[in-house]
């Protein structure tokens, strides 16, 4: 499992046990089965009505990649590159074919294939770009899916609220204070509900999608800047230091906070 959705998931559960313990006589009192009901049901009908059918079920094969421990191959496809970049320096076509067949990254593989083919590397940019930005549109449209569930939650869990209000509204004249008291307190649970399920399920998981696909364009444009020196036959310990490059992040762009002197590289951590 994902460490962080696992810390995050021991928080969540550590807060409703705070909640349901600790701030109710019994944790009974935060259980409105009807009120549920109102958030969960018009949350999903709300999303079934804006979306179509095969994006919707999309939804569970997204909620299990947030909570898989998701391996990082760019090492694997920084290496693969640098040799290939090397066997194809020196000549070796059918080499770099052989390579091509142990290679897991179908984007890295397409490449690869377009520059044994010797087609142009405005063509080739042209190609693997459109794929990258696809898989932007595609992976943005699925994390938009949690967006808008986590819009639509509270609205229900207000709508829920107003049912509430208007019932204890309707037996205000006739019913005594204990009485008018549990009743409030139903008709405000269902915005609990929704403002739950908005901001403790629905936004984290769009956040983690988002911050996934920023992670996989960040390799896949590496990937693309490999390919394209690799089709201007640069040198391959050239081409090594840039694709690392790609993959190393500044502690502070302007200035360093370590004290070195202005002369100094600045600092870099590799990922």
């Amino acid at each position: 499992m994902n460490p962080s959705t696992l810390i995050g998931m021991s928080a969540s559960v550590a807060l409703l046990a705070t909640v349901l313990l600790f701030t109710a006589e019994s944790p009974a009192s935060y259980l409105n089965l009807p009120g549920l009901a109102i958030v969960v049901t018009g949350t999903l009908a709300a999303t079934f009505i804006s979306y179509p059918m095969k994006e919707v079920m999309r939804v569970f094969r997204l909620v299990c990649l947030v909570f898989r421990k998701e391996n990082s191959y760019v090492q694997d496809d920084i290496r693969e590159l640098v040799d290939m970049a090397r066997l194809w320096f020196r000549g070796e076509v059918r080499e770099v074919e052989k390579a091509l067949e142990h290679t897991r990254n179908p984007f890295l593989r397409t490449g690869i294939r377009l520059v044994l083919a010797h087609t142009k590397e405005e063509e080739i940019l042209s190609l693997l770009r459109w794929r990258i930005a696809r898989l932007r549109a595609r992976e943005h449209a699925e994390a938009q899916i949690f967006r808008t569930l986590a819009a639509y939650a509270p609205a229900f869990g207000l709508m829920g609220t107003v049912v509430g209000l208007v019932n204890m509204l309707e037996v205000m004249d006739a019913a005594t204070l204990p009485e008018i008291g549990p009743k409030m307190a139903v008709a405000l649970l269902t915005t609990f509900y929704g403002i739950l399920f908005a901001n403790l399920l629905f936004k984290p998981i769009a956040v983690k999608l988002e911050r996934r696909t920023e992670q996989r364009l960040i390799a896949m444009n590496m990937v693309l800047e490999g390919i394209s020196l690799i089709s201007k036959r640069r040198l391959p310990s050239f081409i090594e230091e840039t694709l690392h490059s790609f993959m190393t992040t500044y502690e502070d762009e302007i200035r360093d906070e370590g004290g070195n002197s202005l002369d100094e590289p600045a600092v870099l951590r590799h990922v």
